[in-house]
């Protein structure tokens, strides 16, 4: 077995499962982990749940599912490269989006509107209740009993979620979902502290896939054009180095040359400034690590600053693209239409999972959010019969 470095996260000092199992040689805790979020039905139902692009507009665009795969591959590099424990950082890349709505950002903010007045909605949130309560395979225990270790970094890895004094700091004006503070308390999580290394190494690999594939995806619908890069800092850097390289290369070469290069940028950089960060911090311990008030996993200033730039581009081409934006709007409709049907006659629901003490609009959300695409547009023809706004 591959040594680890002293600040990674020990499988075999793992703090165990809130209900104790007998251990599954030759498999360590975070192994078990991750084959049980491969193994679970959130997972299979990634595969038809999309981000940007409804499935109907083509076979190539990212889903839930795709992305989870290409940030599992792009944390695992990293974790390798810095001697952490790839299991862990796996197991969180691969479950980190589990608790997404049908209909990508669009879904979960109408769903999350549509709770206002009961407690809202957070995918984060989400990703925990069905953890830790609305998977039912196992005759033991609801969820699937992954270790403390997976849950504390399902539930801190984009940081503390909680003022020194312990006071859960604000997101977006809003206190924390009960869900997570909830959790926090019955498996003693403290929220003032950094998750483990493995966990930020997911956080940061979920950006990276993030930017890569939606400037691939953004050229495949063409809401810009290669040309559009060239002002964008790393983007266009990598595309000129390209050009340099192959001047007559054909567009989905150059494409692909070129969102590779800027991966490859983004996960050097974070590698080296990490290194640099734990010997200037001189960590020594995973504990060394959880005591930080701020990440140890981070880019450089000057990537960060590419990053943000980066972000901003795809934000105006992009998301906010009128095509974009009038899809969306389709979508936040459709879930709008689900949630009023359920909520005036709960007996449409042909089957909830998790605890019968959740209330109506609970049970009502935990459905919505667990579609798919697919499924939501079925369901409102079926109780509408009406074309389902996306054709």
């Amino acid at each position: 077995m591959r040594a680890l470095a002293p600040w990674a996260a020990d499988p075999a000092r793992s703090r165990g499962r809130a209900v104790a199992e007998p251990e599954s040689p030759p498999r360590s805790p975070y192994q078990r982990d991750r084959d049980r979020v491969i193994h679970s039905t959130a997972f299979r139902r990634l595969k038809h749940k999309t981000q940007v692009f409804v499935a109907h507009e083509g076979d190539h665009y990212r889903t839930r599912l795709t992305h989870a795969l290409e940030v599992a591959q792009v944390a695992r590099s990293i974790a390798r490269a810095l001697a952490l424990d790839e299991d862990l950082t796996e197991a969180l890349a691969l479950a980190h989006d589990l608790g997404h709505t049908p209909f990508g950002h669009a879904g979960e903010a109408e769903l999350d509107r549509l709770m206002g007045d009961y407690g809202g909605f957070d995918h984060n949130a989400q990703g925990l209740r069905i953890v830790t309560r609305l998977e039912r395979r196992y005759a033991a225990f609801d969820g699937l009993n992954l270790t403390m270790e997976t849950l504390e970094g399902l539930i801190k890895h984009n940081g503390p979620l909680a003022a020194p004094d312990g006071r859960p700091l604000d997101r977006d004006g809003r206190t924390l979902p009960e869900t997570i503070t909830d959790l926090a308390r019955a498996y003693a999580i403290d929220l003032t502290t950094c998750a483990s290394a493995e966990a930020q190494v997911a956080a940061i690999a979920d950006d990276i896939a993030y930017n890569a594939h939606d400037i691939d995806d953004g050229l495949r619908a063409q809401l810009f054009g290669v040309i559009d890069l060239g002002d964008v800092p790393l983007a266009g850097e990598a595309l000129s180095e390209v050009l340099r390289t192959w001047p007559k290369l054909d567009q989905p070469r150059l494409v692909h040359e070129t969102v590779r290069r800027v991966m490859s940028a983004m996960i050097n950089d974070v590698i080296a400034e990490t290194k640099r960060q734990v010997k200037a911090a001189g960590l020594k311990t995973a504990a060394d690590v959880s005591a930080r008030a701020a990440p140890v996993v981070m880019f450089s200033a000057q990537m960060r600053e590419n990053n943000r730039v980066l972000q901003t581009f795809l934000s105006r081409r992009m998301y906010r693209h009128p095509r974009v934006m009038e899809t969306m709007a389709r979508a936040r409709r459709l879930v709008r239409d689900l949630f009023e049907a359920y909520m005036a006659d709960e007996r449409l629901i042909r089957a909830v999972d998790g605890p019968s003490a959740s209330g109506q609009a609970r049970r009502v959300c935990d459905y919505i959010a667990g579609m798919t695409d697919s499924y939501a547009i079925e369901q409102h023809r079926r109780l509408f019969d009406l074309d389902p706004l996306f054709r």
